[in-house]
């Protein structure tokens, strides 16, 4: 259905924009220093999740339709923004655990909820699977929403196996910090100034043009 010369380019500019610094690699690398490994994991889950709802999204015509209605971006943006803006207040306000562990254990689910709400409702990311996907397709190669579909879930895993390895990477830097006095309140510091800071993004960016 796509060429393999196609899939190829793709996966190409797929791995660039992931080494490019942006708000998930900055979710991911946050949340891994402060919570660990299994923390860092969650949370490329969660956005590889919230890729796949994008993909179908794009896929079956309601980004573009979302995209059509003006007040969309900047409620998704607000929404978005308040949320992280909940989550830095959330790590500030918990406590340092005397076990070591205790970040370890602390709610998987819970990062991969936060992660794959984040990335839900951030509108740069519903307007990137309608802008960067279609650069892909090719008409004459069968179905568009099928081809949609089969580079969103590609562009999915990619970031699975990518996050996760960032995840990891962060999460094991955050088990030395632990071990350092004073480090609890350092990660939680961290952790509550990333999301501050991809709450104001969020409030800052520009809308997109309608030419």
């Amino acid at each position: 259905m796509i060429e393999l010369g196609t899939l190829s380019l793709f996966l190409v500019a797929v791995l660039a924009l992931f080494l490019s610094p942006g708000p998930n690699m900055a979710f991911v690398l946050s949340h891994g220093i402060a919570l660990g490994p299994r923390a860092g994991f969650a949370a490329g889950l969660g956005i590889a999740a919230a890729d796949l709802v994008h993909t179908l999204c794009a896929a079956t015509g309601v980004t573009a339709l979302v995209a059509a209605w003006p007040p969309a971006f900047d409620l998704l943006r607000y929404a978005g923004a308040l949320y992280l803006l909940w989550l830095a207040c959330q790590a500030l306000r918990s406590g340092a655990s005397p076990e070591p562990a205790h970040a370890e254990r602390a709610g998987f689910a819970q990062v991969l909820r936060r992660a794959w709400l984040n990335n839900l409702v951030n509108p740069k990311a519903l307007l990137f699977f309608m802008v960067f996907l279609p650069q892909f397709v090719d008409p004459g190669h069968g179905s568009v929403p099928a081809q949609l579909a089969v580079l969103g879930v590609t562009l999915s895993l990619a970031g699975l196996l990518f996050n996760s390895a960032l995840g990891a990477c962060s999460g094991m830097i955050g088990r030395w910090l632990r071990r350092r006095r004073g480090a609890a309140g350092f990660q939680r510091g961290l952790l509550a100034t990333v999301m501050i800071g991809l709450a104001l993004r969020l409030l800052f960016i520009d809308r997109p043009s309608k030419g």
